[in-house]
């Protein structure tokens, strides 16, 4: 991490009052409740603060799936690292994504759950990179749309690193040039 410097992007007072506001839209589309699914491990902080966001009934669950490796970009291959714990046929399901990026996971993902024939089926991210998208995906709910850095903090890392930091920050650094 020599050489490495940060430069907050979204500040924490400002990804928080963007969760509130997420979570009362969930609120709203899910007056029944929802089944958060959280995708391991970069969306565990968005999933906790989200999780308490919403008033409605939500149960948690986690996903592993992974296609970056120990790098900084996709490596095109996706696998399944960890399944869900329980069934989510008939259920209304929110996938929890702390950033979407190409959308290769992301499509991957949505394929394997919609065979679990849910009763529906969102995607909720904090942070949304549009311009780098190799694949479709329909973001429901989009805390961020970010340009084309990469990011760490709130649960997003660099090699493991930096998942720490309340704020989402620009990792600058002559080692990911």
């Amino acid at each position: 991490m020599t050489d490495t410097s940060l430069r907050v992007l979204l500040p924490a007072e400002k990804i928080r009052a963007r969760v509130r506001e997420l979570g009362r839209e969930i609120d709203r589309d899910y007056p029944d409740g929802v089944y958060l699914i959280a995708i391991l491990k970069g969306a565990f902080v968005f999933l906790a603060d989200l999780a308490r966001a919403i008033s409605r009934p939500a149960r948690l669950d986690f996903i592993g799936i992974s296609s970056y490796g120990g790098g900084k970009t996709s490596s095109g291959e996706v696998k399944l690292t960890k399944d869900v714990d329980t069934s989510i046929e008939g259920a209304d399901v929110l996938i929890v994504e702390d950033i979407v990026d190409s959308g290769i996971t992301l499509s991957y993902l949505v394929h394997v759950l919609e065979q679990r024939r849910p009763r529906s089926l969102r995607v909720a991210a904090l942070l949304d990179k549009p311009e780098r998208r190799l694949r479709p995906v329909d973001v429901a709910y989009v805390g961020f749309r970010i340009p084309d850095e990469f990011v760490v903090g709130y649960g997003l890392d660099y090699a493991e690193d930096y998942r720490n930091l309340p704020d989402v920050c620009v990792l600058e650094s002559a080692a990911l040039k």
